[in-house]
């Protein structure tokens, strides 16, 4: 049975279509509400490695958030832009999900199944 970890936010669709679809597929899931239990700077960097993402490509750039921080400044740096979503855990695009060793961004939720 495949283990799988996800970043979810159980408000959004497309993050609760992806458990959804875990759950179909037979996964034993760790489910991580990341606006509540928010990753850490190592493991946000851990993530974005195994996605092959920058940290702004991992970012809801639609958000207030995102333009009231000035997070649009091409000045910063990954640390700065990681550190920005561990402070504001909303700018993270949702859902993630670990599995196998490789990473997975839910949209569309089909996605996660080329690393299960």
């Amino acid at each position: 049975m495949t283990q799988a970890t996800i970043f979810h936010n159980p408000r959004c669709s497309k993050s609760r279509q992806t458990l959804e679809l875990l759950q179909q597929q037979g996964a034993e899931i760790t489910v991580v509400e990341y606006l509540k239990d928010t990753p850490t700077a190592e493991e946000l960097t851990r993530i974005l490695s195994l996605l092959g993402l920058t940290a702004r490509q991992l970012m809801r750039t639609k958000e207030e958030e995102y333009q009231a921080l000035g997070l649009d400044n091409p000045a910063l740096t990954e640390a700065e832009l990681i550190a920005a979503m561990v402070a504001t855990p909303k700018l993270i695009e949702r859902p993630v999900v670990l599995a196998n060793g490789k990473a997975a961004v839910g949209r569309p939720p089909e996605n996660v199944l080329a690393i299960l």
